[in-house]
């Protein structure tokens, strides 16, 4: 028993690894994953380093190539759209329902979550054209406060992949950015509109915000071509 539950552990521990690799950057959108050089660094078996990157490609972090193994996700204009799609049709959902469910204790909880982000650097201290990884963090439980009495499990759990998918995408935006948004504007006037009940305005923001983030994305020039169509 105790050898099977050292053998979670670690494969949970490197599929975390893997997964802060990702969203950080160490691993680039579109780098190829070689599991024999993956094992070498992280000391592990091919089998954890092949378990964490199936984890990982049901989140969507890593696309598996055919005779080609495993890649971090890189996605066309379209594929970027569509997700931004889904991502505001479930988060509209679960912003809706934690208007109408959430109470006191979520109210303070999204407060709370504002407040460290709004006082947070958007910038690394290190290295001001990456994005700061305490940001980062503040950045993803804002919005899962935002939502976080909408009382689903499963719209929570897709809320978190589908950010973390986009994650990638907004880290590089960052770097290469040509064009600005206002994100500490989007996210005071969210929480305004959220705290007041308004379900209609909330919404309405939430879906404006993530089509900004997408229409930076897209300006970087940061995805990949459109496969050309075969002809009929």
């Amino acid at each position: 028993m105790a050898r099977t539950s050292n053998a979670k552990t670690l494969s949970d521990d490197i599929y975390q690894r893997m997964r802060a690799d990702i969203l950080s950057g160490r691993l680039m959108v579109g780098q190829r994953l070689k599991l024999a050089g993956m094992a070498t660094d992280y000391g592990v078996s091919l089998n954890i380093v092949r378990e964490g990157l199936s984890r990982l490609a049901s989140e969507r972090l890593v696309k598996t190539q055919p005779q080609q193994g495993f890649a971090v996700t890189a996605m066309t204009a379209s594929e970027l759209n569509d997700l931004t799609f889904v991502r505001i049709s479930v988060e509209t959902l679960a912003l809706k329902r934690s208007i109408e469910l959430g109470g006191v204790e979520w109210e303070a909880t999204l407060m709370a979550a504002h407040h460290r982000l709004a006082n947070t650097p958007i910038q690394s201290p290190d290295a001001p054209d990456q994005r700061n990884e305490a940001y980062v963090e503040a950045h993803s439980a804002f919005h899962a406060a935002l939502i976080g009495a909408c009382q689903s499990p499963m719209l929570l759990e897709m809320r978190q992949s589908l950010h973390d998918a986009a994650e990638l995408y907004r880290r590089l935006a960052y770097a290469k950015r040509r064009v600005h948004k206002d994100p500490a504007k989007e996210h005071k006037k969210l929480v305004d509109a959220a705290l007041a009940r308004n379900v209609q305005s909330a919404t309405a923001l939430l879906a404006k915000h993530y089509e900004e983030t997408t229409r930076v994305c897209l300006e970087t020039g940061l995805c990949l071509p459109e496969p050309e169509q075969k002809a009929a």
